[in-house]
């Protein structure tokens, strides 16, 4: 009578993405992406540049600012030169910073989305390793109870 059961017949084989993807990411990828500093001097100016610029307190100054040629477009008249003061003067001074900010909220946003993915993937493949070893548990006691079955079957018929 068998008092063991036997090792079962599937053997889980991990993908190779996994410990591909393990060895790509670094320890200190979350301060990395955190402290992501310009090197060169035109990175660093442009980046300057770029957080001055996509503020809303840019954009206030950049409306007054357009406010100081309003008058002259105005007294002179012309439908051509208020076009051309809002869309040349108003619309890309004043725009260009809101714009910007709104880049960098959707961009902090995605950037947690992306985190956030990341920590569901790394969730998920650690809760399908325990759910393969469960089901290989599982196989192990099936495959023993399909034994004791075939040896009390073996002892029945010999009993006839």
């Amino acid at each position: 009578m068998a008092t063991k059961a036997p090792n079962s017949k599937f053997k889980y084989v991990q993908h190779p993405h996994v410990e591909s993807r393990k060895a790509h990411r670094a320890p200190n990828a979350d301060a990395v992406i955190a402290d992501s500093k310009p090197e060169s001097v035109n990175q660093k100016l442009g980046l300057g540049i770029t957080k001055r610029v996509g503020t809303m307190w840019a954009a206030y100054a950049f409306f007054a600012l357009t406010l100081v040629s309003l008058p002259a477009v105005i007294m002179k008249g012309d439908p051509v030169q208020i076009v051309s003061w809002i869309a040349q003067t108003f619309l890309q001074l004043v725009l260009l910073p809101i714009i910007i900010v709104g880049q960098n909220i959707q961009a902090a946003a995605a950037e947690k989305r992306a985190i956030m993915t990341y920590e569901d993937a790394a969730a998920v493949l650690a809760e399908s390793i325990q759910i393969q070893k469960h089901l290989d548990h599982q196989d192990k006691s099936l495959e023993h109870l399909v034994t004791r079955l075939e040896e009390l079957e073996a002892k029945l018929l010999k009993k006839k």
